[in-house]
């Protein structure tokens, strides 16, 4: 209970997020963004011999996280980038920063991105 409460008190738009040096990511032919997660370990590795599993699993982003992959560089806020969202997107990124701070939160949980000025970090 105690970390929820420290992590509300952080503002998500003043941290500077950054990729994962552990992801590879391309455009398909549709012009969205596709990571790819490697799938290590000895049960991945069982799994890929014996079932056939990949050894990438892929995440297919939809249209405003292919545009926010590109931004994020090390050096922009999730603010800067809300920004460049509102103006890509206008309206239909509405509610705009709830939902910014939704998918940075998210793509942190999956280790997709870390913060480099996270407070505690």
């Amino acid at each position: 209970m105690k970390n929820k409460k420290k992590e509300s008190q952080i503002n998500y738009l003043d941290l500077v997020p950054e990729r994962s040096s552990q992801l590879r990511w391309h455009e398909d032919i549709r012009g969205k963004m596709v990571l790819e997660v490697e799938n290590k370990g000895a049960f991945n590795t069982i799994a890929q011999k014996l079932f056939h599993r990949p050894r990438y699993t892929k995440i297919h982003l939809d249209e405003n996280g292919t545009f926010i992959w590109p931004l994020i560089d090390g050096k922009k806020t999730v603010a800067d980038i809300a920004a460049l969202v509102k103006e890509q997107f206008g309206e239909k990124a509405e509610p705009l920063y709830p939902r910014i701070v939704r998918y940075f939160q998210i793509m942190e949980s999956y280790h997709f991105v870390s913060f480099i000025n996270k407070p505690g970090k």
